[in-house]
């Protein structure tokens, strides 16, 4: 049985999937499905969040062994979870099946105005500044959605005030983002890079920038956002399947490949 790992992205936590996991496990009908959190956000937000994305993988790889998880696993991340999943299969390729990128960049490809968008700056600076939980996710919610469903932002409220993020650990993501490089050689895993046009936060050309350096599979939704699990999960869902019955049944061992 196939183990998929869901890991979300800057601040956002396991609850912040909504629905998607359940779409995944319906196409994909013989998985199992799993959302880690990564230190700082979620179950986890008592933590210091690591300053280094090596410093996630470590924590995840931790997870997975307390949970008895030693096989390879399938990776599907977004944006700073992107960045975890390429350094994870970067460093320990014998431990990961394959990766799915959703809306990520990475310093050394795409410029920095690229991998955040100066329009989303003033939007960020006052999530930064606003105590109320309502006030900050409905912002979030504009930025990194072009759905604004009033139950979703309901949802998030209810979940930034179960698990507060602070805002030292937010700043501490963002430093290890915008550190995190893209590693000098493509991982030995299969890939896949997805994408929504219509992202405000991180620009669709860095993905499509990355598929290009790794001559990669790249979908575009011509629609979505930064958050396209949320804004057409089914679609997500379904391009992910359609991947893997393009992969071979079996690939080739890589035996000087670290693990």
């Amino acid at each position: 049985m196939a183990t998929w790992i869901l890991l979300r992205g800057l601040t956002r936590e396991s609850g912040h999937w909504g629905e998607f996991p359940v779409q995944l496990a319906t196409q994909l009908a013989t998985a199992r499905i799993l959302t880690l959190d990564l230190p700082g956000n979620g179950v986890r937000h008592r933590e210091a969040s690591p300053l280094q994305v090596a410093g996630m993988v470590s924590a995840c790889r931790t997870q997975l062994a307390a949970l008895g998880i030693d096989g390879p696993v399938h990776l599907l991340a977004m944006s700073l979870g992107a960045m975890v999943a390429l350094a994870w299969a970067s460093a320990h390729p014998r431990e990961v099946a394959g990766c799915v990128l959703i809306n990520s960049s990475f310093a050394g490809i795409s410029p920095f105005y690229r991998r955040l968008r100066p329009s989303s700056y003033p939007t960020l600076l006052g999530v930064l500044a606003r105590g109320e939980a309502r006030a900050r996710e409905a912002a979030i919610l504009r930025l990194t959605s072009r759905r604004a469903d009033p139950a979703v932002l309901e949802q998030w409220v209810t979940l930034r005030r179960r698990h507060p993020v602070t805002p030292l650990n937010a700043l501490r993501q963002l430093a290890a983002a915008a550190r995190f490089r893209l590693p000098p050689q493509r991982p030995a895993v299969p890939l896949l890079v997805l994408s929504g046009r219509q992202d405000a936060l991180v620009d669709p050309r860095c993905s499509a920038e990355l598929a290009a350096r790794w001559q990669l599979p790249h979908v575009e939704h011509p629609g979505a956002g930064h958050d396209l699990p949320l804004d057409d999960g089914p679609w997500l869902a379904a391009r992910i399947g359609e991947w893997l019955a393009g992969l071979p049944d079996s690939l080739p061992e890589q035996p000087n490949a670290p693990g």
